[in-house]
């Protein structure tokens, strides 16, 4: 029972680190990369389509996202998708191809990104607390049902401690490196 509630909020806390891992990605560091893309849905064929699955997306230059719909009458939609999003990013459409020229950040910018990042990485150790609350409170209910003895209790306890600072750990890290990714020039 103690290894079954150990187990389920070890998955939990990864699917946590992977939520924010994910997030992550899609914060804009300077550079180009397509995981900026990655939440674009684009209106098309009457549905929302994930913009990945409509077009070839490259980073032929360190600044530059090549857009290539696979459809060219899907332009006009990826263009207004792209417009819609949070990017910041004015596309500029040929007729054939969309480029997303992204500029150098600001150190202002730079600033609100990292204080952004630093928020979703608490968020994120929040979750894994919050996941270490339930289970202590399931090791409780074992203990107080009699299930479990005070002793085995304790050591769950340290153990789910355990976990719990090696994935708030892992979180940090991941906030640390997208910090310093988003201040390198």
């Amino acid at each position: 029972m103690i290894d079954e509630i150990l187990l389920d909020v070890e998955e939990r806390m990864d699917k946590a680190i992977a939520a924010l891992r994910s997030d992550l990605m899609g914060i804009r560091t300077g550079r180009a990369s397509t995981a900026l893309l990655d939440r674009i849905r684009v209106d098309a064929y009457d549905s929302q389509l994930p913009l990945s699955q409509m077009a070839t997306i490259a980073v032929p230059e360190p600044r530059l996202i090549t857009i290539r719909p696979w459809d060219v009458s899907t332009l006009g939609s990826i263009e207004k998708a792209l417009l819609k999003s949070d990017l910041g990013l004015t596309p500029n459409n040929d007729g054939k191809i969309i480029r997303l020229s992204v500029p150098p950040l600001t150190d202002e910018r730079r600033r609100d990104l990292a204080k952004m990042v630093n928020r979703r990485a608490e968020e994120a150790r929040i979750a894994i607390r919050n996941l270490r609350r339930d289970a202590l409170k399931s090791l409780a209910d074992l203990q107080k049902a009699g299930d479990i003895s005070e002793d085995d209790y304790f050591k769950a306890r340290d153990d789910l401690q355990k976990v719990t600072d090696e994935y708030t750990a892992r979180a940090d890290e991941l906030g640390e490196q997208k910090q310093a990714e988003i201040m390198e020039f």
